[in-house]
């Protein structure tokens, strides 16, 4: 099959990346390299030993992508290009607008022009917004608290609309809990540009002696043990999640929507020691008061993918630990060295 990967340079694009290759699949990666290293890419070269095409291009670039879509002519896209930072894009609204749903409004005409019908959407767990139970599940009210989470949601409601003019046309929204862990090999990982958004790759920073300390936001929430808890998936069962979902739409028409989690939360201090065990590294940590908009709770029902895709995430927190542990101890500046 003929796929066209947005984003295939980044963290979760170039695992997925690895998967296509390793499948068979012919590839075009479309990546700006604003969040992610064009050394990614060199590397899924080496895992695979496969070779693919790469267009450096932002997707808000219309004719361009039009005009590579219409040379490529991919017989489905994986939609993963976009910016993702909850906090900057609350200082930076309109930016995550113009990049996030003008991008994919450009990449839906691109696919338009190329005669390409099926779309696989890289979301997130944030549409959920606040919970009004858990585990989340896919009736979920969709109510997000933040822009980032908003762009998400939009883009989820674009495409169905764009799904709803054509009955050949077909989507999978695939929204994402917490990503965690790295390519087994230890040769691609996330490798975040400045102070990491997310708990991990903080942590990892910690153990290599980047970092000084872990700031935890928040210890007296009504968890197990006052920290806030998240479904954590592995990034390979993540990626495995996406050719699950491509094989699905292959002979289904119409627009899904996916949660891919593990379906089981692990606080922040569980994390924590974890990665202490898989590195032999203590983590020093300093408790700071809760953040503004932080849920205590966020775990995933993903019943609906394991028995529509027959896909699940069976990788546990430790080896999520060990695997990002094995490519921090190779790579401890990440694709800088």
């Amino acid at each position: 099959m003929r796929v066209c990967l947005t984003g295939g340079a980044g963290y979760i694009g170039s695992h997925i990346l690895v998967g296509l290759l390793e499948d068979g699949h012919d590839v075009l990666v479309v990546d700006n390299f604003a969040n992610s290293s064009p050394k990614s890419l060199d590397q899924v070269r080496i895992i695979t030993r496969s070779s693919f095409e790469v267009l450096d291009q932002d997707i808000c670039n219309s004719g361009v992508l039009s005009e590579a879509l219409s040379s490529f002519r991919p017989d489905i896209v994986i939609h993963c290009a976009g910016l993702k930072a909850v906090g900057e894009s609350q200082e930076q609204p309109l930016r995550y607008y113009r990049t996030n749903v003008e991008g994919s409004i450009s990449l839906l005409e691109a696919m338009d022009q190329a005669g390409c019908q099926r779309i696989i959407f890289s979301s997130s767990a944030t549409v959920y917004g606040t919970p009004r139970y858990l585990p989340y599940d896919e009736a979920h009210p969709v109510a997000p608290v933040n822009v980032y989470g908003r762009t998400k949601a939009m883009i989820e409601d674009i495409i169905t609309d764009w799904a709803a003019t054509d009955p050949g046309r077909s989507a999978a929204l695939l929204r994402y809990f917490n990503p965690v862990g790295a390519h087994e090999s230890g040769e691609i990982g996330e490798d975040p540009k400045g102070i990491p958004n997310n708990l991990v790759p903080y942590i990892a920073d910690v153990a290599t002696g980047m970092r000084t300390e872990l700031s935890i936001f928040g210890n007296d929430y009504d968890t197990r043990d006052g920290t806030g808890v998240r479904d954590y998936i592995h990034i390979t069962d993540l990626a495995d999640g996406h050719i699950a979902a491509m094989a699905f739409l292959e002979g289904n028409q119409g627009v899904e929507t996916f949660n891919l989690g593990a379906g089981e939360g692990s606080s922040v201090l569980e994390v924590v020691k974890a990665f202490s065990r898989a590195s032999n590294q203590s983590i020093s940590y300093v408790i700071k008061p809760r953040r503004d908009g932080d849920v205590s709770e966020s775990v995933a029902n993903s019943s609906k993918a394991n028995d529509v895709l027959a896909w699940k995430a069976d990788r546990t927190l430790e080896a999520m630990c060990a695997d990002v542990w094995r490519w921090r101890s190779r790579y401890p500046r990440g694709f800088d060295g």
